[in-house]
């Protein structure tokens, strides 16, 4: 396709899209509940058709060598689908915030004064591999009555375009408007710079992927962007943890899906932990297939830990690599986190109040896990019914995004003639 004819394709999805924005406002909330649930039924009863044509994604990612953990996040599973099925079920049984009002005051003069939530507008998704995220940004943009532009990676591009078919099918039969969510039909890079341009209709741009793919849309986009650049997260095992509890944590922070942003990527270790206890913790995770890379002080664990070297404290490995670092009690390790971390994740494990509200306070991360897995941390196990993405900015909204996140507000003055003096 030629520069002009996409510039041409990119600009009318972006007015037809900020055109839908406003018409969603006039939708009912059943219409739009109505379009998430025959999306859900559109899924079940197309699987097989959806699955083969994830299977032409799959096969040319083989070709091009994709890692076992991207091919995992590319699989339209059974079971990934059976979990899109039951976001958008959950999804559809949120309460919206969307015309609820707040902070209502009273002026002296007796003007009322409060804020009202309402939709961002029009939200662009950038995102590689996952074609679950078609589903899930569409289901939260349109719960929040905000219009979706999905610009998916080329490794998923038959996924991504046979879901959008169906969602815009779920639209249409719901009596909302078709270009509330629009897909860009084009593996063209220059789609994206072009998208990135149309600060006019566009209103939020939510990129998805790896640290390369956020930072160049961060740097060459007009419109406002939440980042999430990686997933360094760490599970810090104190000395007064129950070893009953850490060797599990220890182990599905890790094992259970190393894919993903919140798999952990450095196990800190205090040095007050009984020697013997240390070992079992790595044995576990050896047992479990995992590479392992050390301070020297973790090396004399087992001879199979490998030395770490100061560029390992900043990896996000994505697969069964993981460092493991030693610390000094609990100070220590939440400065190794501040320092090395990218505030996505971060959990101890402890039986000590102390220690749980001090790593609770002082360490920066959207999400503090006490006693449990950093894997919990998605919008789906915090009950958002699936989530558009995880933030590590502080502004606009921060951790799993759900559909309150993809709301701000306006100001709503009422008054009885008041004027000012």
């Amino acid at each position: 396709m030629e520069n002009t004819e996409l510039e041409k394709l990119i600009t009318d999805i972006a007015v037809r899209g900020r055109k839908a924005s406003l018409s969603l406002q006039n939708q009912s909330s059943q219409n739009i509940d109505k379009a998430l649930l025959k999306m859900a039924e559109h899924l079940q009863s197309k699987k097989a058709a959806l699955q083969e044509e994830n299977k032409k994604d799959l096969e040319a990612g083989k070709r091009k060598g994709l890692s076992a953990a991207m091919l995992d996040r590319l699989t339209l599973s059974d079971k990934t689908l059976a979990s899109m099925i039951e976001g958008l079920k959950e999804v559809a049984a949120l309460k919206s915030p969307v015309g609820t009002f707040y902070e209502e005051r009273v002026r002296p003069n007796g003007l009322n004064i409060s804020k009202m939530r309402v939709p961002i507008g029009v939200i662009g998704i950038i995102y590689e591999s996952r074609p679950n995220v078609t589903v899930d940004a569409a289901a939260i943009c349109l719960k929040s009555r905000n219009a979706v532009i999905l610009r998916g990676g080329s490794e998923a591009f038959h996924s991504n375009s046979a879901l959008c078919v169906l969602f815009s099918k779920s639209l249409e039969e719901s009596s909302l408007p078709a270009d509330a969510l629009q897909f860009i039909p084009t593996t063209d890079r220059t789609a994206v710079e072009m998208l990135l341009s149309k600060d006019e209709q566009i209103d939020l741009i939510i990129p998805r992927g790896g640290e390369s793919l956020i930072r160049m849309v961060a740097e060459k986009s007009r419109i406002p962007v939440i980042k999430h650049y990686n997933g360094i997260c760490h599970v810090f095992v104190s000395a007064n943890a129950d070893m009953q509890k850490a060797i599990p944590i220890a182990v599905n922070s890790k094992v259970q899906r190393p894919g993903v942003c919140n798999a952990m990527e450095t196990l800190i270790l205090d040095s007050g932990l009984d020697l013997q206890k240390r070992k079992s913790i790595i044995d576990a995770l050896i047992d479990k297939g995992v590479t392992l890379y050390g301070d020297k002080e973790s090396c004399i664990l087992s001879e199979k830990i490998i030395e770490a070297d100061e560029k390992s404290w900043n990896e996000e490995y994505l697969d069964l690599r993981l460092n493991i670092k030693t610390a000094n009690g609990i100070a220590e390790a939440i400065e190794h986190i501040n320092t090395y971390g990218s505030r996505h994740t971060d959990s101890i494990v402890t039986e000590s109040q102390h220690e749980k509200e001090k790593f609770m306070t002082e360490v920066d991360t959207a999400s503090v896990m006490i006693n449990t897995s950093t894997r919990f941390s998605d919008g789906g196990e915090y009950g958002m019914g699936c989530e558009i993405g995880i933030s590590t900015d502080k502004l606009h909204s921060r951790g799993p995004m759900g559909v309150d996140d993809l709301t701000t507000y306006k100001w709503v003055v009422r008054g009885d003639g008041q004027i000012r003096e």
